[in-house]
């Protein structure tokens, strides 16, 4: 019989119908495309055993000057740090206030046989999930409340909260003593977009008289950048702080303004940046000159080398611009020689013109968008990122990237909490990967009634592929926030589990102490005999393809051809014809040569077939080639 050769366009297509694409690939999962053909995706490996509280949106890595290599990791909950050579991830979430305060006489009270503490502050400040540190407290109701706690109750009358003790209180008492001080940490934020309604919600003059409207309220978001061996490192929304590298990794960090020199630091904004061309540090959508109100389209420069300085001087490079089309300010990228500044309806470039513009600003594009404000990454000089309906780059003129799977993505997408949204690089293998929240969730509930909302779907763009024209693919894998990064081995992610992974590491799912099986998948469209007038019977596959990188002796994938009676018909039931429709290939020896199963035997008919490679197994790799059928005729029009 004579054998036909598979050999199928790289990339997956979902633009066209299944049969249209044809010799194109239509689903995937975990895979990726090296020198045109399909290969499982590298594993994960968790840094440590410990770790964080709060969802993390920003990853940042910088070595300092005594060579320790660091990571800064900001959560919805908490700002850490984690060095390389440590285990731990170390707290240095600033406090809200400095010095922190004391307390009034005997602030604690306790109820017999219960853990609920009430703790009474007159200052207020506080919210729902903020962390406070007691320390100089005497017992009260047989506990000792000296360390740190959540609040978990603020009461109505904003002047009283509650704790939860470690264990329950021997007595129903008030106290503490006269010289109890509390260390509020800064409020914490939300970890996805919070809907909410009512009076004041939304929009100035939108909604019902006495009703309002529907709003949405961000979640806690942080940009970081090196200054130096120190870290700068900010709130969207909120002010910016710095951790020095000379100082122990424990101490936490504290607001620039309060530095001794500081001068006009902006108290507000929504991201920073540190410009490699002589060292100014940016501050966008932020407060200007003397006043406290926000400015979403305002970008501030410190003076170059000098993040203390922030008010124009003619002894100095600090300065403003306040950028004329959008609204507001939503993401900034550093590129080789500008930095490009996205607002929700433009894209600008900043280039260094030395005094006394010192910065000036270029419209590059009009109506575009981006989802989010971590929405944009570099790869090999070019800028890709996500809008809310397609994809851009910009290589010095902006352009639509060309997607074969946007209906897919765009189809099942939360727009509403496009703020968790990010796209990142895989230098390694020449990728661009984006990560979004879909509207089916991962578990297939509808996300935009479901309050925990993650980001549960990935798209992979490999810019090298196919002649540099690039090559898509997709799959599902929750990942909060990805830094690949030079400064380590390899790219590290932060996980749902509330630790950080380093991936291409391993071949399996190491995220916690058990290690799985990643599943992985490639389907090709529909494939026939000439233009599909004639049935095909298939009685045996002869594999190509390769397990390199297994770490075990027997390796195995599972080949399926799934037939149809006609193009859009649904698939044959049952799909075999007194045989088998799927069958494994094993790798039977590892030296000298890639040795696998030679051929299977099956009996599929049908004028269509899709051909689906799979495998989980622990310990398993691969990458598949041109796969062989024997396959004849089998009847014509008139065969039903």
């Amino acid at each position: 019989m004579p054998l036909k050769k598979l050999t199928q366009r790289a990339g997956v297509n979902r633009e066209n119908t299944r049969y249209t694409n044809e010799n194109g690939y239509y689903e995937s999962e975990k895979i990726r495309f090296r020198q045109g053909t399909p290969e499982k995706i590298g594993g994960w490996q968790r840094v440590s055993s410990a770790t964080f509280l709060g969802v993390c949106r920003s990853l940042w890595n910088w070595v300092t000057l005594g060579s320790q290599n660091l990571l800064g990791i900001g959560t919805n909950l908490k700002f850490y740090i984690q060095a390389q050579t440590d285990a731990g991830y170390y707290d240095i979430t600033p406090l809200r206030v400095t010095p922190a305060a004391t307390l009034g006489n005997n602030p604690f009270s306790t109820v017999y046989v219960s853990n609920i503490v009430t703790v009474t502050d007159t200052a207020g400040g506080y919210l729902n999930g903020d962390f406070v540190t007691f320390s100089g407290a005497t017992t009260v109701g047989g506990l000792n409340l000296n360390g740190e706690y959540q609040i978990s109750t603020v009461g109505a009358a904003v002047n009283t909260y509650t704790i939860t003790a470690a264990s329950n209180a021997t007595s129903s008492a008030v106290g503490g003593g006269a010289s109890v001080v509390a260390a509020y940490q800064i409020n914490v934020g939300a970890a996805t977009a919070v809907p909410f309604s009512g009076w004041g919600a939304g929009g100035w003059s939108t909604g019902t008289w006495g009703v309002g409207t529907t709003s949405t309220a961000a979640l806690r978001l942080w940009s970081q950048a090196n200054f130096g061996e120190d870290l700068l490192f900010a709130i969207f929304g909120g002010g910016i702080y710095i951790h020095k590298g000379s100082v122990a990794l424990t101490t936490r960090g504290v607001l620039v303004s309060s530095l001794a020199g500081a001068n006009y630091v902006p108290s507000i904004q929504n991201l920073i940046l540190v410009s490699d061309a002589s060292r100014f540090v940016f501050a966008f959508g932020c407060n200007d000159y003397g006043l406290t109100a926000q400015d979403p389209m305002l970008i501030r420069w410190s003076n170059q080398e000098d993040y203390l300085e922030w008010y124009p001087a003619a002894t100095n490079q600090a300065g403003s611009v306040r950028l004329s089309h959008g609204s507001k300010i939503v993401s900034v990228l550093q590129t080789r020689q500008e930095i490009l500044v996205w607002t929700d309806s433009t894209i600008y470039s900043l280039q260094y013109a030395g005094p006394p513009v010192v910065w000036g600003s270029q419209l590059l594009g009009d109506n575009i968008s981006i989802a989010s404000p971590n929405a944009a990454a570099l790869a090999s000089g070019v800028a890709y990122w996500m809008g809310v309906d397609k994809f851009y780059k910009y290589d010095g003129s902006v352009r639509t990237l060309r997607c074969d799977l946007r209906q897919y993505i765009y189809n099942d997408i939360n727009l509403a909490e496009a703020s968790q949204f990010f796209a990142t690089t895989n230098e390694g293998f020449n990728e661009v990967w984006f990560f979004y929240c879909s509207l089916t969730g991962p578990n297939g509930t509808n996300t935009v009634t479901n309050p925990n909302v993650i980001v549960d779907r990935y798209v992979i763009y490999n810019y090298f592929e196919n002649n540099g024209e690039g090559v898509w693919a997709y799959g599902k894998m929750q990942r909060s926030a990805w830094l690949d990064s030079g400064l380590r081995n390899y790219p590290m992610a932060a996980t749902y589990t509330n630790n950080i992974v380093y991936h291409e590491y391993g071949v399996d799912d190491n995220e916690t102490a058990t290690p799985l099986p990643i599943y992985a998948k490639i389907s090709t469209t529909e494939f026939d005999i000439d233009d599909g007038d004639r049935f095909g019977f298939v009685r045996r596959i002869l594999p190509d393809l390769n397990f390199t990188g297994s770490t075990i002796d027997n390796p195995q994938v599972t080949l399926t051809l799934t037939p149809m009676q006609n193009s859009g018909s649904g698939y044959n039931n049952p799909q075999s014809v007194g045989g088998d429709s799927s069958a494994l290939i094993t790798r039977s020896a590892t030296v000298p040569i890639e040795a696998f199963t030679g051929q299977v035997f099956i009996r599929v008919r049908g004028r269509q077939m899709i051909l689906t490679m799979e495998s989980n197994q622990l310990g398993c790799a691969w990458q598949m080639g041109s796969h062989r059928l024997d396959i004849k005729q089998d009847g014509g029009r008139g065969n039903t």
